[in-house]
C-alpha cells in the first residue's frame, strides 16, 4: 500500500547538492521535492554493525540531512569481514566514531549525530523522540523489542532487518498502518534456542543484501513513492537467491499496538528476554568456574572430563586443550549423557558461557551433581591463560 510522504520537503537543494544527487533527481518519483524530504529528513541508526555499516553509507549517500548513530561499543578486527563502514586503522576506536569519520568522506552535507551510549529502556524514547524514523540494525532480541517498544510509544515507523549465516529478513513497523513487530513475534524465542551472528556466523555479503533493502524502504516511506515493507516481511535465501514475501497482520491484542494495549512504558527488556532460563542460572549459581580455576585443575592432574558444547566448525577455530567435543544440540537430545563417564567430574564450556549453562542443567538434572561451567568460555581461556590462540 501506498503511503503519505513521512517527511516534509526542505526549502530549496544548493548547487552542490542538485550536481551530488542528478542521478536521483531525473527519476520523476523522486525529484526534486522527493530529494528535498530526504534533505530535512532525520533518520537514527541504532547500531553501527553488519547491518547499520551499509545503512549508514547509503543514507549518507542518498542525502538524508540528519543521520543519527546509536553504538557504544569499540571495533575489532573480527567486524571487518563485514562492517564495511569501518577499516584496519579503526580497530580499537568506538564504532560511532569510525562511522561519522566514514559517512563525512562520502557526504559532508550530512550531518551527524553520535548517541555512544547503550540504548536502553531509560533513553530509548528521548534517543528516539528527535528523528523521523529509525533503521533498526541490532542483532539481540532484547534491543529488538525496546526499539520496537519506543518506535510505537512515540508513533514513529522503523525498518527492521535481521541476518544469520545465509539468510535474511526485513520489514517496515509503522503502528499507525500496520502491525508492529510484537505482532510478528509476540514472544522472544526460548533462551539459546536462537543463536547469535557470533555463535551461528554470518555471510559478510548478507549484510548488504538486507542493509541496503532497509534504505530503499527508509528512502520510500521518507519520499512517499513506491509500496513499502508494511504489512510485509520480506525472506531473503543467498544460497538459493531468493526472495518471497509473506502478509504479517496486525495483531488486534497485540501488548503495545492492539486496541488495549498494556504496555505503556518500556519495560526490562534483558529479563523479558531472558539470555539464558531461569534453570540454567539456577544450575549455574556455585557452579561456574574462571578459565584459572580449569587450569588449575589440570595442572593439578584433577580427574575431570572437559567438554566443549559448541559446534564443530567453531572447535576448529580454537579449543582448550584436551577438551572432548560434544555440541549442545546432543545434550538437549539427551544423546551426550551416554558418553560422559561417571567416575570424573564434568567441566563444561562454550565460547562465551551461556551453552554452557544450558547444557550444564541438563547434566545436572540427569545426576551429575558435582559438574560445573567455565564462565566465559574458551574466550575467557583466551584471554586469560593462553593469548596466543586466535579468538572469534
Amino acid at each position: 500500500m501506498s503511503l503519505p510522504p513521512l517527511v516534509s520537503p526542505a526549502d530549496e537543494l544548493s548547487v552542490d547538492e542538485v550536481k551530488r544527487y542528478s542521478r536521483h533527481l531525473i527519476i520523476p518519483d523522486v525529484g526534486m521535492t522527493g530529494q528535498k524530504r530526504l534533505k530535512n529528513a532525520k533518520v537514527l541508526v541504532v547500531g553501527a554493525g553488519g547491518l547499520g555499516s551499509p545503512a549508514l553509507l547509503y543514507l549518507a549517500a542518498a542525502g538524508v540531512g540528519t543521520l543519527g548513530v546509536v553504538d557504544f561499543d569499540v571495533v575489532d578486527e573480527s567486524n571487518l569481514q563485514r562492517q564495511i563502514i569501518h577499516g584496519v586503522s579503526d580497530v580499537g576506536r568506538p564504532k560511532a566514531e569510525s562511522a561519522r569519520n566514514s559517512i563525512r568522506e562520502i557526504n559532508p552535507h550530512v550531518e551527524v549525530v553520535l548517541h555512544t551510549e547503550r540504548l536502553d529502556s531509560d533513553n530509548a524514547l528521548q534517543i528516539f523522540a528527535r528523528y523521523d524514523l529509525i533503521v533498526d540494525g541490532t542483532d539481540n532480541f532484547a534491543t529488538r523489542y525496546l526499539v520496537n517498544d519506543a518506535a510505537v510509544l512515540l508513533g514513529k515507523p522503523y525498518v527492521w532487518g535481521s541476518i544469520y549465516r545465509f539468510d535474511g529478513q526485513a520489514s517496515v513497523f509503522w503502528a499507525e498502518y500496520g502491525p508492529c513487530y510484537r505482532c510478528l513475534y509476540p514472544e522472544p524465542p526460548p533462551p539459546g534456542m536462537v543463536p547469535s551472528c557470533a555463535e551461528g556466523g554470518v555471510l559478510g555479503v548478507l549484510c548488504a543484501s538486507i542493509g541496503s533493502i532497509q534504505v530503499n524502504e527508509a528512502i520510500k516511506v521518507i519520499t512517499g513513492i513506491g509500496d513499502p515493507l508494511v504489512g510485509r516481511l520480506m525472506i531473503y535465501d543467498a544460497l538459493e537467491m531468493t526472495y518471497r514475501s509473506v502478509q504479517v497482520r496486525k495483531d488486534p491484542e497485540c501488548p503495545v499496538c492492539g486496541k488495549n494495549p498494556t504496555i505503556t512504558e518500556l519495560i526490562d527488556y534483558e529479563a523479558f528476554c531472558g539470555a539464558v532460563s531461569e534453570e540454567a542460572q539456577e544450575a549455574a549459581q556455585g557452579s561456574t568456574i574462571t578459565a584459572r580455576d580449569l587450569k588449575n585443575m589440570m595442572d593439578a592432574g584433577e580427574n575431570i572430563f572437559v567438554v566443549d558444547v559448541r559446534e564443530p566448525n567453531e572447535y576448529e577455530i580454537v579449543s582448550i586443550p584436551g577438551a572432548t567435543l560434544i555440541p549442545k544440540g546432543e545434550f538437549v537430545s539427551g544423546a551426550a549423557l551416554e558418553r560422559l563417564p561417571q567416575d570424573k567430574r564434568i567441566v563444561l564450556h562454550c565460547k562465551s558461557g551461556a551453552r554452557s549453562a544450558e547444557a550444564l542443567a541438563i547434566v545436572k538434572n540427569a545426576g551429575f551433581s558435582d559438574a560445573v561451567h567455565v564462565g566465559g568460555g574458551v574466550l575467557a581461556w583466551v584471554s586469560q591463560i593462553d593469548p596466543n590462540l586466535p579468538t572469534y
